[in-house]
């Protein structure tokens, strides 16, 4: 670390703060904000199908209970209108709900299996909600997405992997301190109340991988939302709290991770901007990131070779040891657990040649067809994708057929990821499925369509926000 960032380093949550606070929007290079537009529009689509959803269904009868009364943040594809820290609770889980949200990618070879963090899970909905609440412009509102964006995968990309290797979940964890960073940017905090913010941020951040594959993994990235707006807002009020959250001996890094890499945080807060380097993957499958590598070379070798499910006898998925650690459910028995199972999502691809919200149901998961091609699914730890290292999610792919014939394929990452982008007409096509689904009508969803694309053009966020406001069929 060089001399100049040592100070940075040592007062490393003041840094941060710094850096919140005294960001513009000029300050947000024009691809940068491009690509966020697309990780926007994916969340408010993904927001409005995980509402229709049973979870979205639990949130609303959780949120009658409080008997919160009118407030002044929309809970997407409803009427509904409550604050600001309950709206992102609600839009947070729905945006998570069918684990097909946006993913950060690594850089380091230490980095678990490269993927960190779902960046927009927390910071969109805490931007939106606290944007809506003090009438922010949608230039403010995108520019604060974009701050809680940074703050969570900088944090993510430098805590020791044993965070995550461990059990922690770096969306409920992480995300806190995005949804924290994106509501003071709203609410105009000064360098000191941001850096209490941060801090009571900190002290809430939660969550556990074994959670993985019930409705709590979205639980955590609504609650970790939630308690960074209400950090922001405690902050505003005088709270109290440490200045030195982040890097204290007691702090998170140390608590959480048993340490850090200051060099991948001090100083390198959009320097690059992390849309713009290692980058941010919008899924295609609603099923965990590490799937999605063998699912789209599972879709080439099935396209390119006409293979017919009948005549698959055998497949040998082979990944690095960390992968299975996540995609732990072999033989799925619902939805949820077939997002997390490599077994499920092969099967599907090669029963449908498909793989998106009406596959991801119990009924397809328990159907006789599927479970029995999830049997002929075999997935081992292979010394190839070890060697590849864990910056990656290398799958290998052989697949025998009865015919004797043997096709094998590889990849590295999946369609949607920076090396297989997708265009903003893509994810627009994404939205639109996604919006379909929640039965959002089709003249409202084109509307929001355009209005993302412009989004730094809509003199008030309120606009979108009441397009996204409907009665649920």
């Amino acid at each position: 670390m060089s001399n100049t960032e040592q100070p940075a380093a040592e007062h490393l949550t003041r840094y941060v703060s710094h850096f919140i606070c005294s960001s513009r929007l000029s300050d947000l290079p024009q691809d940068v904000a491009g690509l966020g537009k697309k990780s926007i529009l994916d969340g408010i689509g993904l927001a409005l199908s995980g509402g229709a959803s049973h979870l979205g269904t639990l949130v609303r009868r959780h949120l009658a209970e409080l008997s919160l009364g009118p407030g002044l943040s929309t809970v997407i594809g409803t009427r509904l209108k409550v604050a600001s820290r309950f709206a992102a609770f609600a839009n947070g889980v729905g945006i998570h709900a069918d684990d097909y949200d946006d993913t950060q990618l690594a850089v380091a070879t230490d980095r678990v299996y490269g993927l960190l963090t779902h960046p927009t899970a927390p910071a969109l909905p805490a931007a939106l909600a606290m944007a809506e609440a003090v009438g922010a412009s949608g230039a403010q509102a995108m520019l604060a997405y974009h701050l809680g964006v940074e703050v969570e995968c900088k944090i993510a990309e430098a805590i020791n992997p044993r965070h995550y290797q461990t059990g922690f979940h770096s969306t409920a964890t992480c995300g806190t301190f995005a949804a924290a960073a994106a509501a003071s940017k709203l609410m105009d905090l000064d360098e000191e109340t941001t850096c209490r913010a941060l801090s009571i941020a900190g002290s809430q951040s939660a969550g556990l991988r074994e959670n993985f594959g019930t409705m709590t993994k979205p639980f955590h990235a609504g609650r970790s939302s939630e308690s960074g707006v209400a950090a922001a807002q405690f902050a505003s009020y005088g709270w109290t709290a440490t200045d030195r959250i982040l890097e204290a001996p007691r702090g998170f890094f140390s608590a959480a991770g048993g340490g850090y890499d200051a060099d991948a945080i001090a100083g390198r807060l959009g320097r690059p901007w992390t849309f713009a380097e290692p980058g941010v993957s919008i899924k295609p499958h609603p099923s965990g990131s590490l799937t999605h590598p063998g699912m789209t070379e599972m879709l080439r070798l099935i396209r390119e070779n006409r293979i017919q499910a009948k005549d698959v006898m055998r497949v040998r998925v082979g990944t690095n040891h960390n992968m299975p650690n996540a995609l732990i459910h072999h033989r799925p028995r619902n939805e949820l657990q077939a997002k997390f199972s490599m077994e499920f999502c092969m099967a599907i691809l090669l029963l449908e040649g498909r793989a998106g919200l009406n596959e991801f149901t119990d009924e397809v998961v328990l159907r006789p067809d599927v479970q029995r091609m999830i049997e002929k699914i075999d997935f081992v730890v292979d010394k190839e994708a070890e060697a590849a290292g864990y910056h990656k999610m290398t799958t290998l792919i052989d697949i025998e057929l009865a015919n004797g014939r043997k096709v094998r394929g590889r990849a590295d990452f999946g369609k949607g990821s920076p090396a297989m982008p997708m265009s903003y007409d893509e994810v627009a096509d994404k939205f639109r499925e996604n919006a379909g689904f929640a039965g959002f009508p089709k003249q409202r969803a084109e509307e929001v369509v355009a209005m993302v694309r412009e989004l730094e053009s809509l003199p008030a966020i309120s606009r979108l926000m009441d397009v996204l406001a409907h009665d649920r069929a």
